[in-house]
Formats: structure tokens, sequence, C-alpha cells
């Protein structure tokens, strides 16, 4: 018998179209009137139709993805296929939580609408962002943060894979650390297409206004173990998971030592829980051996149901 994660995607996974095919089932049509009714606009239709520049919007595209997201798992729950670990990347451990029982969708959908919208707002007053290095080690990118703080803020923020890290921070302090990673022998050194230096010490203030927001939600013991972002271990604990999201805001995304931690654990397959394969993509450059499955249609599903009986 297979031992299965579920592993949730972040920002970037979403694109136009994605939940069409899956709105025509109970469980599709059911959350995504939620959400629209929750939103106060079809944000179905911005998931079907686009355009793309307004599902691209950080306050939108959280509330998408995470829909998405927890559709493919009901529907997944549904074939009978249950996850012994849940683990989500960003945006993605809302998903995680939402399925491991410790919050509910409704409150899940306000949560990461309020999120996006405080990363957006915080666009306003900090001129900075992200940018990923290729090819070097999590310790060498670091190192070459500390040598680039020099002309400004910018911090390691997402350990995506072994070779893969993307660094933040402020736009001189990020234009810095690519010119010195490139100097040391990155295959490559980009800006990454987001507005704000997401996962870095300048989204304190938007951690703080967040607060308040996750203070006023009722969160469960989870009964399914998440691996947390921030700490990369597994979390049940209602009060843990609280501060756990508060910390993730302006800290590290340990992507890999989460995933290390689950194939510890003997997983050896991982189903992909919503759009995109973004996340399939890191697990291959992680480790081979084990199994990464993308899921976010019928089709797919039903594939994957085959698979596992």
């Amino acid at each position: 018998m297979a031992k299965i994660a579920f592993i949730f995607p972040g920002q970037a996974s979403q694109y136009v179209g994605m939940g069409k095919e899956i709105s025509r089932t109970e469980i599709g049509e059911k959350l995504f009137f939620q959400a629209d009714e929750i939103l106060g606009f079809p944000l179905s239709s911005l998931c079907f139709e686009g355009p793309e520049e307004e599902l691209t919007m950080t306050y939108n595209t959280q509330p998408a993805i995470l829909t998405v997201s927890a559709i493919v798992f009901n529907l997944l729950g549904e074939k009978g296929i249950k996850p012994e670990l849940v683990a989500g990347h960003s945006l993605g451990e809302y998903g995680a939580l939402v399925a491991a029982g410790a919050l509910s969708f409704e409150d899940a959908v306000r949560l990461v609408r309020v999120r996006g919208q405080l990363m957006h707002d915080a666009t306003k007053t900090i001129e900075g962002g992200m940018a990923a290095i290729i090819g070097l080690t999590p310790q060498q990118v670091e190192e070459i943060c500390r040598e680039a703080s020099s002309a400004g803020v910018v911090q390691a923020a997402n350990y995506n894979s072994p070779a893969q890290t993307a660094i933040s921070g402020e736009k001189a302090g990020l234009d810095k650390a690519m010119e010195i990673a490139r100097e040391k022998g990155a295959k490559r050194a980009v800006p990454l297409p987001v507005s704000a230096p997401f996962h870095s010490s300048l989204l304190d203030p938007v951690a703080e206004k967040f607060q308040p927001e996750l203070e006023g939600v009722e969160i469960h013991n989870a009964s399914v173990p998440v691996i947390a972002n921030y700490t990369a271990q597994p979390e049940t604990g209602a009060d843990d998971i609280r501060a756990n999201l508060i910390k993730q805001i302006n800290s590290p995304v340990k992507w890999v030592e989460s995933v290390r931690y689950m194939i510890d654990q003997g997983i050896d397959t991982f189903v992909e829980v919503g759009p995109g394969k973004v996340l399939t993509g890191l697990m291959r450059k992680t480790d081979r051996e084990v199994t990464c499955v993308p899921v976010e249609n019928p089709e797919s599903i039903d594939a994957l149901a085959a698979q596992l009986s």
C-alpha cells in the first residue's frame, strides 16, 4: 500500500481556465458558489474566463487557488484517497489546513483574501520583490544574501529544492544578490513576477496586521498532521497552527526540509492537490525515488484512483 501525502500549491500555479472541469461536480458547484458569496464577486468566472491580469492579483489569486484545491481534495476523498500527512507551499498551507480539518473552507477563503490584500497593500510602501537563484546550494545563497545586504535588505525566502532558492528583499539588495550569484556560478538568477518581498522581514507590518484577523477565526486541532512552512515539522495543535500562520508571512518557506521530513516518515507517494504542476517539478529536483502526481480534474483523479487500486 502506498503511503500518501497531499501537497497543496501556492501562488504562481494559477491560470485562466483552472477549476472549470471540476466546477461541474456537485462539490465543485457548491464550493465555487460559497466562495463567490463570501467574496461578493464571481471568483468562479475569474478562474474560468479571466482576465489573467485580474486573476494574478494576489488578493484574487489566493482565494482562487485555495478554492480549486479544496474542491480537488473533496473529490479525492470521494474516491477514498486519504493522506497520512499534508503540507502546502506558502498560500498552500491554508489548503492543507482545510484538508486537515483545522480551518473551515469558509474561514480559509476569508483569511486568504485578507492576507492577499495586506500583501498587495505592502507593495505601495515597499519597492521590492523576489528572485530565483538556480544552481547554487541554499548555504551559498544565504552567504550571497549576507554579502549583498550592504546594498539593501535581501534574504533567503523559499527553499524550493536543493538547487533552487528564492530570495526576497528590496530592489537594490536583490539586484546586488543576483549579480553576486551569477559571479559565483549560478545557472540562473532571475527576478520573479511577484509584486512584494514575500517571506522576508520587510513583511513584518503585514504579519502584525494579519494577527487580529487570525485571532478572530476558530482553528481546530488538525486531524492529520500538517507539516508547517515555518517549522518543517508536523503540527496538530490549534495554538501552534495559529502562531505558525503569522510567522509564515515574514519567515522562509522550508519546503525542502518539509518534503524530506515526509519522506523520512515513509511517504512514497505525493499528490499535488490543485492547479498546475509546480510542486511536482520541485519534487523531481529533490528526490526522484518518490512518486509525485499532480491532480486537478476528474480525469487525473480517476487515473490516480486506478493507479492506487
